[in-house]
């Protein structure tokens, strides 16, 4: 894919698509080192100062890796699998930890607050996710997943904690994915259902919808543990 001049506002969010599109469509391998920061501020027709500032996004995400004197290298082809080789170990427990502790309250604010709007927008995700799980579109899936939780967390229409929440999607939707797939062509692991969850939602039945919150992450983290 031929890189494009950039000329209106927002320069550094228009490199970002830019580059993030090569890599995505291949221009750019996993292991690839790209333009040094002149090439790509000719190609792009952008300052090297607004060059560095998108690479240094990407690189913050994992799509990129910055080897000081070697040059910057693609490291995934998505945010998603930058983000999972992050969340490894320890981290991706922490994770799921700190999901435990406002999903669960999610949960059961959802059970008492939600609205028939809510509780059909969690059917419609649940839908959709079924879809993309059936299909191995495990990127689909992983950012279908994570919106779910979210629509669970805001059906509680607690403002405060859905910003908090809102604040962990990058790595939730990661935890999703680590926790669905291992690597890339490996055995897809077990998916755990949420049809329960959303039915004692819509039950507002807020003990039932706690325990199946409590359920599928305290198996996360069982699984996370135990590998």
């Amino acid at each position: 894919m031929p890189l494009a001049t950039t000329h209106r506002a927002g320069l550094v969010d228009q490199v970002i698509e830019q580059l993030r599109t090569a890599v995505r469509e291949g221009e750019w391998p996993v292991g690839e080192r790209i333009p040094t920061e002149p090439e790509l501020s000719e190609q792009l027709g952008v300052g090297r100062n607004t060059v560095r500032e998108a690479v240094r996004a990407l690189a913050h995400t994992g799509l990129l890796e910055v080897r000081q004197g070697d040059g910057t290298y693609v490291r995934a082809t998505s945010e998603v699998s930058g983000a999972i080789r992050r969340l490894a170990g320890s981290e991706l427990r922490e994770v799921l930890q700190v999901r435990r502790t406002l999903e669960v309250e999610g949960a059961r604010l959802a059970a008492t607050e939600r609205t028939e709007d809510d509780v059909a927008e969690l059917r419609a995700l649940l839908a959709r996710r079924a879809t993309e799980l059936a299909e191995a579109r495990w990127e689909d899936f992983a950012r279908t997943d994570a919106e779910f939780h979210r629509a669970v967390v805001r059906a509680g229409h607690n403002g405060l904690l859905t910003e908090l929440y809102l604040g962990l999607t990058e790595v939730v939707t990661a935890s999703v994915a680590a926790t669905s797939t291992i690597t890339p062509g490996a055995e897809h692991v077990p998916e755990i259902g949420h049809e329960g969850l959303v039915d004692a939602v819509a039950q507002q039945d807020p003990d039932r919808a706690v325990a199946e919150a409590c359920g599928f992450l305290d198996e996360l983290l069982s699984r996370v543990e135990s590998s």
